[in-house]
C-alpha cells in the first residue's frame, strides 16, 4: 500500500473533534501489530513507545481530530488526497504510523502520540488529559509535533486570546430611534478600527512573528421593531511569543479604549499562550538542517506550547501546506509525504 493509501485509510474515517474514538481505535490497531512497541489507550489518545536501551527519548506527537467535515468525500485524484484532514494532519498522521511500525535501528527511544480534541477549547485537549492522567508518557528530551509545515521547521507558536466586547445602548422604538441608541449601530466603528489593524511583528531569536487580530462574532438584536440596547462582538488576537496574556489583553484594550465607554464590558473568555522558539537545542537545531530550509515562526497556536509548558523543547514539522489548513478544498500530496517522511526518518535514525 502507497502512503498516499495509508493516508486515505485515515482521512475516510471521520474523526470531528470529540467523535476520534472510531480512529483512535484503528491507529491503536494498526501499533498493537508491532510487537516491539508498548501502546497504551487514554480516553480516545493512543501513546505507543519503544523500550529500548537508549538513554535519550523523543517524542513525536499529532492530533486525531478535524475541524467539521464529511469524511466520505476523501479521494485520491493523480498523486493528491483530497479530504478533511488530509493536510492537518492525517498525511503526516500516516507517516508517523508508518514509520513506528519500522523496525530500522534508531539512535534514541521514541514516544509517539496520538491525541484527541486538539481542534476545539484547549482545556479539552487530550494532550492534557494524557498529562493529567499519565504524565510519565509525555517525559521526553525534545518533542515534534507534526502540524503542517511545508516540510519547513516551523519554530515556536503565537499566542490566541479570545475577548468578548459589550456594547451598550438604549432600547427604544424603531419608529422613534432618537428616543433610544442603537448598539449595532456602535458596534460598526468598532468592527472597523479591528479591519483598519496594522499587524504588529516581532523578531524572536532570528524567527519572525506576524500578530493577527480578527473579528469572528457578532450578535446582537432583540425584535425587528426594537433599537437594540446591546451588541456582542467576539475578537481573536494572535499574539507573538514575546507577550504575555496581561500584555496582550491590556494592548488589545488600549487600543479599542477611543470606542470603549464606562458601561460596556471588555470580557477575556480564553488564552492559550505562545510559544518562543527552541532552536537553540541541539536536535532541533538538526532537523532544521535536515530539512535543507531555513525556520519560519509558527503564525497559528500549536501544542508546541503544551509540550514547552511541560519543559520540553518542541517545534512545528509536518506534511502538508499549512494555507490549506481548515479550508474545503485540503489537500496533500504525495511528494509532501514522502519528504515528510525522509527528513523524520533521518532525524531519528
Amino acid at each position: 500500500m502507497s502512503r498516499l493509501d495509508e493516508a486515505f485509510s485515515l482521512v475516510a474515517i471521520g474523526s470531528v473533534s470529540r467523535e476520534e474514538a472510531q480512529l483512535a481505535s484503528h491507529v491503536e490497531s494498526l501499533l498493537r501489530a508491532s510487537g516491539a512497541l508498548e501502546v497504551e489507550r487514554i480516553g480516545d489518545n493512543v501513546v505507543a513507545r519503544t523500550t529500548g536501551r537508549h538513554a535519550t527519548r523523543v517524542l513525536v506527537a499529532g492530533h486525531l481530530d478535524t475541524v467539521p467535515g464529511d469524511a466520505r468525500d476523501a479521494k485520491i485524484v493523480g498523486d493528491q488526497l483530497w479530504g478533511v484532514g488530509a493536510c492537518d494532519m492525517k498525511g503526516s498522521l500516516a507517516v508517523m504510523v508508518e514509520l513506528a511500525l519500522d523496525s530500522a535501528s534508531r539512535s534514541r527511544e521514541i514516544t509517539w502520540i496520538f491525541y484527541a480534541r486538539e481542534e476545539i477549547a484547549h482545556r479539552e485537549s487530550g494532550l492534557l488529559e494524557i498529562a493529567e492522567l499519565r504524565p510519565d508518557l509525555l517525559r521526553g528530551e525534545v518533542a515534534i509535533l507534526a502540524e503542517p509545515t511545508g516540510g519547513v521547521v516551523e519554530a515556536g507558536c503565537q499566542g490566541t486570546l479570545r475577548v468578548r466586547v459589550e456594547l451598550v445602548g438604549a432600547r427604544a422604538h424603531t419608529a422613534r430611534p432618537f428616543t433610544g441608541r442603537n448598539a449595532i449601530h456602535r458596534m460598526a466603528a468598532v468592527i472597523s478600527r479591528v479591519a483598519n489593524y496594522e499587524p504588529r511583528i516581532a523578531e524572536i531569536d532570528g524567527v519572525r512573528y506576524t500578530e493577527q487580530l480578527q473579528s469572528v462574532g457578532v450578535t446582537g438584536g432583540v425584535a425587528s421593531n426594537v433599537v437594540p440596547d446591546l451588541a456582542t462582538l467576539t475578537l481573536n488576537h494572535r499574539v507573538a511569543p514575546d507577550r504575555t496574556k496581561d500584555e496582550a489583553a491590556s494592548w488589545l484594550r488600549e487600543y479599542l479604549d477611543p470606542l470603549i465607554e464606562e458601561d460596556d464590558r471588555f470580557i477575556v473568555e480564553d488564552w492559550a499562550p505562545g510559544a518562543p522558539p527552541s532552536l537553540s537545542n541541539e536536535r532541533l537545531a538538526e532537523l532544521v538542517r535536515l530539512t535543507g530550509q531555513e525556520a519560519a515562526g509558527k503564525v497559528g497556536w500549536t501544542d508546541v506550547a503544551t509540550f514547552q509548558g511541560l519543559g520540553i523543547p518542541s517545534t512545528n514539522f509536518g506534511a502538508g501546506d499549512p494555507l490549506l489548513a481548515h479550508r474545503s478544498d485540503e489537500f496533500v500530496t504525495s511528494g509532501q509525504l514522502d519528504e515528510f517522511a525522509r527528513v523524520l526518518s533521518a532525524w531519528l535514525a
